[in-house]
């Protein structure tokens, strides 16, 4: 991010612009609709330009720009369609500490101004930082669309009652009048009964909320699937988006935690295997904790909460103190690294079945039923593999599997970093002590990537 988006308070201040042409004009007419003190300086004004100044929506200096001109101005556009003349008058408004926008010179200007959706006081500015304008004016008509005009009005009054909304106590309580005035109350207030019947309606939600009780805690166990945002299902990003608390794993990525509000209180509650970590017992009371204090607790988990996620502890922790709770699954690693190496974890034919096992628990490296896994087409995704390849190696070959028998590694699964590595049960070691893999990885023990698979068919054809 080169440009951090801000909204300057303008109010009662002087912006400044250079030019009277087209350009300028351009630039005034977003400008006016702010509360500031407009001044525009050029020699050759446009007519339009001469009419604003006799409505008294800006004032008109009539010659080129002089030193002292852009003394306490909070921003200056330079506007003048002239190389030599922006770059002169930029240097003037920056020597008197002016903001300095240049039109159509991106590299040369301290701020951009952006595609605005203005639904007054409610405003929402797009930016692409000078990459894509028709993408910028893209996104804003589609808000135009989706946002009513009638927004603007309903956050005016409710601008004026917030004082009398700090009688209900910060965070879940206020937040849930808010939503009710502006998802209900409010529109059909005005609908009803226009500007005069949205104060009323507010006066008796708020009666209403002040004597509701307040809503106990609850929690929600989510699925943050494998690590690509677009892959987490539309409940829970509702649920990260009304949540108080989210209390995260280290797997969950960066990305998606963005989604959660950002007056949420974020806990990492990271396990490592073989290293560092909370207890669960911890993660569980921090749990209770939050959702006993009133709060929405969400319970972020990468995958599916439901696969290797210790969700029963958490649950029974939870259901001990009578919290109600949901669970919301997610897209589980298996599922989504078997589509990005273009199989199916099962075949008609190959595998009837599938097993989901994990390379460690609580005690170390697990066991399984090797004798089973090692017959010829069985197909196992292996969670938590890496550090166990050894392990599991040994056994399967110890139990009569076929040393040539594929194996896939796919490391950072939907991630824009995702590595996939395609080996043999016999080069199972050395080949990930080789890769020497950073990221979360699962392995896949009897499917090959389809590429690699087509080619070990094509060579055992020709052989």
């Amino acid at each position: 991010m080169k440009h951090f988006p801000i909204f300057l308070a303008v109010e009662g201040r002087r912006i400044v612009l250079s030019g009277g042409g087209d350009a300028a004009m351009a630039k005034l007419r977003l400008l006016m609709k702010t509360e500031a003190h407009l001044t525009v300086i050029a020699a050759d004004i446009a007519g339009d330009i001469h009419k604003w100044a006799d409505q008294g929506k800006l004032r008109i200096i009539a010659r080129a720009m002089e030193p002292g001109d852009a003394l306490c101005a909070a921003l200056f556009y330079a506007a003048n369609e002239d190389d030599a003349e922006d770059a002169r008058v930029s240097a003037i408004a920056h020597a008197e500490g002016a903001l300095v926008n240049i039109v159509d010179n991106l590299a040369d200007s301290q701020f951009i101004t952006p595609a605005i959706v203005d639904r007054d006081p409610v405003t929402v500015a797009i930016g692409t930082e000078g990459a894509a304008p028709v993408l910028a004016r893209a996104i804003k008509a589609d808000l135009e669309e989706r946002l009513p005009t009638s927004l603007g009005v309903l956050a005016r009054i409710g601008k004026t009652f917030r004082h009398a909304v700090d009688i209900l106590p910060m965070g879940r309580k206020r937040r849930d009048f808010w939503t009710s005035f502006y998802f209900g109350t409010g529109p059909k207030a005005l609908a009803d009964n226009g500007e005069f019947g949205v104060i009323p309606a507010l006066e008796t939600l708020l009666d209403t909320h002040v004597m509701t009780t307040a809503k106990e805690g609850t929690v929600d166990l989510v699925g943050a699937g494998p690590g690509d945002p677009e892959l987490l299902t539309l409940k829970a990003r509702n649920a990260l988006d009304k949540a108080d608390v989210v209390i995260h794993d280290r797997l969950v990525t960066g990305e998606i935690l963005e989604l959660a509000r950002r007056e949420a209180i974020i806990i990492d509650a990271g396990k490592e295997g073989f290293g560092k970590s909370m207890a669960q017992s911890d993660i569980d009371a921090l749990i209770v904790s939050h959702a006993l204090d009133g709060r929405h607790v969400v319970r972020l988990k990468a995958g599916d909460p439901t696969v290797f996620g210790r969700l029963d502890e958490e649950i029974e922790a939870i259901e001990a103190h009578d919290i109600p709770y949901r669970i919301i699954p997610g897209i589980t690693a298996a599922s989504a690294a078997v589509a990005n190496i273009g199989q199916s974890l099962t075949k008609r034919g190959r595998n009837s079945a599938v097993r989901l096992i994990t390379g460690h628990d609580t005690k170390g490296y697990a066991d399984h039923d090797w004798k089973a896994l090692a017959a010829p087409g069985e197909v196992a995704a292996i969670y938590m593999g890496k550090k166990s390849a050894r392990f599991i190696q040994g056994r399967l070959l110890m139990h009569g599997a076929d040393p040539a028998t594929p194996v896939t590694i796919i490391e950072n699964v939907s991630r824009a970093d995702q590595q996939i590595i395609a080996t043999t049960l016999a080069e199972l070691e050395p080949t990930l002590s080789k890769a020497d893999l950073k990221g979360p990885a699962i392995t896949f023990y009897g499917l090959a990537p389809r590429d690699a698979a087509a080619q070990a068919r094509q060579l055992k054809e020709f052989a």
